[in-house]
């Protein structure tokens, strides 16, 4: 598999469109998500969409241009700090993403609006950065041929 830098770039500009929108839901707390499940939905999908993607761009970077297959959705994370794509800080701040994902896509039984809210208030920002680090480490690849 070949590196497609332009792939990515059209990822990270629907993480954009994520992150916008997760910032225009304002800060929802807890109890504004159990009372109204627009606000729920929203704040669920936009999640979970912002986390696909950020797993996406990473699974396809580490694939694609190391050759590496991470083992699970944290350890996509975890590989991308290791190979000096994100940086420690970042991939801390990112920590726990994978589960929460699941936990979005599968146990929509149990999902907890104290969680939602905190991954809420914390997206946009980690979201922002993952966007920003990615695209400094794609504008230091040499020129495609």
């Amino acid at each position: 598999m070949v590196l497609r830098p332009d792939a990515v770039r059209e990822r990270l500009l629907k993480l954009e469109e994520v992150i916008s929108n997760l910032e225009s839901t304002g800060q929802l707390d807890a109890d504004a998500l159990r009372s109204n499940f627009r606000d729920a939905w929203t704040a669920e999908r936009g999640l979970q969409l912002g986390a696909e993607t950020i797993l996406d761009v990473g699974n396809h970077i580490l694939s694609a241009h190391f050759g590496v297959t991470a083992k699970d959705y944290e350890d996509i994370i975890i590989q991308l700090a290791a190979r000096g794509v994100i940086d420690d800080p970042l991939r801390r701040d990112l920590k726990g993403l994978g589960g929460f994902r699941n936990v979005l896509v599968h146990g929509y039984l149990r999902i907890d609006p104290e969680r939602v809210a905190e991954h809420l208030a914390a997206a946009p920002a980690h979201f922002s950065e993952f966007n920003r680090q990615i695209r400094s480490w794609i504008a230091k690849l040499p020129p495609e041929p």
